[in-house]
């Protein structure tokens, strides 16, 4: 209704990697991220949310960007509606006062094709897109476009829309629809409280689009890396493997890291370490860090 009060609130997707895998800082069970109302002495959004992560885990953030606007009428607990506005952090792991880092693939397992489809709902969204005659065609396009199915390429950064149709086809808790699915039928993956995992897909999505034309993976990096552990970053993130030379042919034409002169000792050949150029670190210049269309490595 028009006199339905409007409340605000802040929510923070805080991404590092922990042992090689792209984690999420959240709270409680079910899992959330850390969130908090926007108070009258919060001088700005950007604000508001590094206070509320501190307060909530301990964490300092650096890096910040805002992510989108989530004003569903639905996502009030009480009478009105309340307007979420999505952060995303990056920033290196660490303990946490409260809560932990959880593996976002965990979550959004389906996200994950370093080694294939596994855990695909696939089939989930073929029952779906059958089950009404005239909508058949466009549903089957719409699943095939995010899922890379029949023929279609894969997309890491359509992580929103895949979650979004998950939701719509009932195949994710979360949706009002999903009592009509068997249990077995549901998608993979851990609930979190509220939308918090549509929230938490939108971060995922901006991070992969972004990790296209930016060099921000090093926000997730210690400060001298090798080539296999900076590969090894960008797969976990987009979440598909690529190809070894052609990924490192293109980190050398764009100029964005440069030797340190000391090796690393990985068990067998020391391999030589590696650091970001430090006009990348100085200037965070649109540098590109385009992943390659190979998948194979």
């Amino acid at each position: 209704m028009d006199g339905d009060p409007i409340s605000a609130e802040v929510l923070a997707v805080v991404v590092a990697l922990v042992d090689g895998e792209p984690c999420v800082l959240t709270l409680d069970d079910p899992p959330r991220v850390p969130a908090g109302p926007l108070l009258p002495g919060h001088r700005s959004l950007q604000a508001a949310t590094r206070t509320w992560v501190e307060a909530q885990t301990g964490r300092q953030l650096g890096y910040l960007e805002q992510l989108y606007t989530f004003a569903d009428v639905d996502r009030a607990e009480r009478p009105g509606r309340r307007l979420s506005i999505g952060y995303l952090g990056l920033t290196t792991p660490g303990r946490t006062g409260l809560g932990g880092w959880r593996p976002w693939y965990d979550l959004l397992p389906w996200e994950d094709r370093r080694t294939g489809a596994a855990r695909s709902p696939a089939a989930g969204l073929r029952t779906w897109a059958e089950s009404d005659a005239t909508l058949a065609p466009v549903r089957r396009q719409r699943c095939a476009t995010a899922f890379g199915l029949d023929g279609e390429p894969w997309q890491p950064e359509l992580a929103l829309q895949r979650y979004e149709l998950l939701y719509e086809a009932g195949l994710v808790p979360e949706s009002p629809d999903a009592w009509r699915r068997p249990e077995g039928e549901l998608a993979p993956g851990t609930r979190m409280l509220g939308d918090h995992r549509r929230v938490l897909a939108t971060g995922v999505a901006r991070l992969r689009a972004k990790i296209q034309y930016r060099p921000v993976i090093f926000e997730l990096l210690p400060d001298e890396f090798t080539l296999r552990e900076l590969q090894d970053c960008v797969e976990a993130l987009a979440g598909r493997a690529v190809h070894t030379q052609n990924f490192r042919r293109l980190v050398e034409q764009q100029d964005l890291v440069e030797e340190t002169g000391g090796l690393a000792d990985t068990g067998g050949r020391p391999a030589r370490l590696y650091q970001f150029r430090r006009a990348v670190l100085l200037e965070r210049q649109v540098a590109g860090t385009k992943l390659p269309a190979g998948r194979v490595r």
